[in-house]
């Protein structure tokens, strides 16, 4: 692991820069009911969906969307999201929001859930989704999606958890299998969590020097990181702007392969999420594309 970069900024300017809500005025209640509003459609429109237990805690859960699928047909790829909420807000039931735009376009969609602070530590958060994804990989054939076709995003905590999920040579867990996951498209993200000590974001993470570190993916080796699309909303603050650019250079200069870095022109922190998959938009079309370029390996029908 290499030390990820100090922050430099003064606390009263973290705490406003690390805000996301203060692009907009503040109220960003309408975006989550939107979410909810949209999950709850995606529910009762879906044809295939079951809710999975991936874990013994109770918030180790997943809701996982299958599109249409010929028994000839090769297995559909799979869209795992992470939700966000600064690590400590939201769950999957309001995170479905992709999954129609997933299942009309042949792509399989599951959306978990974790264990949030300050019942669970970052660290702690990060072992749960790798085991997910983990999960996932194991029984991908039963369920009905190819397992070697995932592709991990995430909202903002949830794409830092996805980047997590990416890194190879991790000391405090086992690698993931091979190739596990295929690619990331990684949304308003936050790679570098060492800005947040001394903001009232960190009341209840209890990050220190030392934990931030452990869980910043700005700070590690990103050799075998997986193709990624590093994207965020033209209508966000400097900071959050700042660290994904700085993500999508690091993985660059490594020599890491990514498909693309995306400002979505009009998007806020909290709307540019609902382009994840969906057509006609640069996310949504790059996402798409990500898939498109994964080779099929499995054609084992359910």
């Amino acid at each position: 692991m290499t030390q990820a970069s100090k922050h430099t900024l003064s606390a009263e300017v973290r705490e406003r820069e690390y805000s996301p809500s203060s692009c907009i005025g503040g109220n960003y209640a309408p975006y989550i009911e939107e979410y909810a509003t949209l999950s709850k459609a995606a529910l009762n429109s879906a044809s295939r969906h079951v809710e999975l237990a991936y874990g013994s805690a109770a918030a180790h859960t997943l809701d996982l969307f299958l599109p249409e699928h010929g028994d000839s047909e090769p297995l559909p790829p799979l869209l795992l999201f992470i939700h966000g909420g600064y690590w400590q807000e939201l769950s999957k039931t309001s995170s479905l929001f992709a999954a129609p735009d997933c299942t009309q376009a042949g792509i399989a969609f599951a959306a978990i859930d974790y264990t949030l602070a300050p019942q669970a530590s970052v660290h702690d958060m990060v072992l749960e989704c790798r085991k997910a994804l983990r999960w996932l990989h194991q029984h991908g054939e039963e369920l009905g999606f190819d397992p070697q076709r995932i592709i991990v995003a995430g909202s903002s905590a949830g794409a830092h958890l996805a980047a997590m999920c990416c890194l190879r040579g991790w000391k405090d867990d086992a690698d993931l299998p091979a190739g596990t996951p295929a690619a990331a498209v990684l949304v308003s993200g936050i790679y570098d969590l060492q800005p947040l000590i001394g903001t009232s974001i960190n009341e209840a993470l209890s990050l220190d020097e030392s934990s931030a570190l452990t869980v910043s993916p700005q700070g590690f080796d990103l050799t075998g990181f997986p193709p990624s699309i590093i994207s965020w909303g033209e209508i966000e603050t400097s900071e959050f702007k700042r660290q994904s650019q700085a993500f999508a250079e690091l993985l660059d200069a490594m020599s890491v392969q990514y498909g693309t870095s995306i400002e979505m022109p009009a998007r806020n922190h909290f709307n540019v999420i609902l382009d994840l998959a969906r057509p006609n938009t640069s996310l949504g079309d790059a996402t798409r594309a990500l898939f498109a370029s994964l080779p099929v390996t499995s054609t084992r029908s359910k």
